[in-house]
């Protein structure tokens, strides 16, 4: 299922912390939006209106509607937000603009699905172990998914499934990949059931101690 999002902004004319901690104090959280060789323009938006938002795992990875007071509407990205490291606030967010005809360079969350009916986990006792939980892609904005799929039905036991093995859209790539990185760096892996085997020590006096307990025959 594709999401959309619309983010409601109006212009924010005054600057500075004093300023910022004002509007925090009246349930705005600041922002900003630049990019697209347009000049940055400072923004304020109703807390709880992001906060609900951003509640959304695919607000991160999709291209949203930004309708600012008195502007056209403009199709940004979220680049940044910063929290507080206690409670449960926003305390400012970056929107970048996004152009029709220029790649962005966003993370994605990475769902595995089928975990419960993989045959290698179900049948064959594996382990799944997972490397990532997001990957940075490459593309134009049309392109972007808002999340990339593994099948675990797919992997094998003992197999490990590298970047390079995702399954991506058309036109979109890992970025790593695209620069140059390792193809074989590892997203999630199939991890067999270890067998413990007696050592051959342990093994010979396990056996002679059954053959100390054993009666002696009657003559």
């Amino acid at each position: 299922m594709s999401h959309k999002f619309e983010v409601s902004a109006a212009p924010r004319t005054v600057q500075g912390k004093s300023a910022s901690r004002c509007l925090r104090r009246d349930g705005k959280v600041p922002a900003i939006l630049y990019g697209a060789g347009q000049a940055p323009v400072s923004l304020q938006i109703e807390h709880n209106h992001l906060m609900l938002q951003s509640d959304h795992e695919a607000f991160y990875s999709t291209i949203l509607t930004l309708k600012v007071a008195g502007s056209a509407d403009q199709q940004v990205i979220i680049k940044d937000m910063q929290r507080h490291p206690v409670r449960p606030v926003i305390l400012h967010a970056d929107f970048l603009r996004v152009s029709d005809t220029q790649k962005l360079v966003l993370r994605v969350p990475v769902h595995f699905i089928h975990e419960d009916t993989c045959p290698a986990v179900k049948s064959g006792g594996g382990t799944i172990i997972r490397y990532l939980s997001d990957v940075e892609l490459t593309c134009l904005p049309k392109d972007l998914p808002e999340y990339v799929t593994v099948d675990m039905n797919t992997v094998a036991l003992g197999q490990t499934l590298h970047l390079g093995d995702l399954n991506l859209p058309e036109g979109v790539q890992v970025y790593s990949i695209s620069r140059g990185g390792d193809p074989q760096l590892p997203v999630v892996h199939i991890q067999a059931p270890k067998i413990v085997e007696e050592a051959p020590a342990a093994a010979a006096a396990k056996g002679k101690g059954k053959a100390a307990a054993k009666p002696a025959a009657k003559k």
